[in-house]
């Protein structure tokens, strides 16, 4: 048998009465969380990225090849860029210019009590965007050649980390797939290996920032979990 390097599995374990309390905090703190559409151009900490991007990268993954990459996007030039790629995007995606849109009218329906459109300046205004890439290959040598496996359920589970550490820091955040995204590869320089996934647009809210109340309605839990 093989002779597996180890540590020990080091976890608190917490009375009933803790592991509870703890629970519904951090879910009442996560619950807050509501995607942000209005960003003030205040700086945040470089520091407060790098933690949540940490966090993100210690999600589990297939074979722990950490199929991932962040590309954090601060500079005018590349955030114009972004913008201007993504918007030609929407515009087809709504239907913006006359054409017909790629959306379909149902689509576009569930997303009219969301107020969305075409237009994203958020894209520039934040201070920082965190462009996410699934890598198909590579493994922990990032070679381009290693195999990687249950890539989109990883890089699913490390997104979902990453939002909650930004959440954390007290940070507004909104994730954004304009569709087809392969401007991002482009833009991020990464290679033809890695496939885009998302854009977290990261930043303070602006003062009179606000949210649809659509956005407040979420499934109780009895319709979201079952019991077996």
């Amino acid at each position: 048998m093989h002779q597996l390097e180890t540590v020990p599995y080091a976890l608190e374990r917490l009375s009933d009465t803790n592991a509870i309390a703890r629970a519904e905090a951090l879910a009442e703190r996560l619950k807050q969380r509501r995607t942000c559409r209005d960003f003030a151009p205040d700086p945040v900490p470089r520091a407060v990225i790098e933690a949540a991007i940490m966090a993100a990268g210690s999600a589990p993954s297939g074979a722990n090849h950490q199929p991932w990459h962040f590309a954090v996007v601060e500079t005018p030039a590349a955030k114009r860029a972004i913008r201007e790629a993504a918007e030609a995007e929407e515009r087809r995606f709504y239907g913006a210019d006359g054409d017909k849109a790629k959306a379909g009218e149902e689509w576009l329906t569930a997303l009219a009590d969301l107020g969305t459109d075409a237009d994203k300046p958020f894209l520039e205004t934040a201070p920082y965007l965190i462009v996410v890439f699934a890598q198909r290959k590579g493994g922990i040598a990032e070679d381009g050649e290693t195999q990687n496996y249950y890539v989109n359920e990883s890089v699913g589970i490390a997104c979902g980390m990453l939002l909650a550490t930004l959440h954390e820091a007290g940070l507004a955040t909104l994730t954004h797939t304009p569709s087809p995204m392969g401007f991002l590869r482009q833009v991020c320089r990464r290679p033809e290996w890695e496939k885009p996934v998302m854009i977290v647009v990261v930043g303070h809210p602006a003062q009179d920032a606000t949210v649809p109340v659509h956005a407040l309605k979420k499934k109780p839990l009895d319709q979201i979990a079952s019991w077996l």
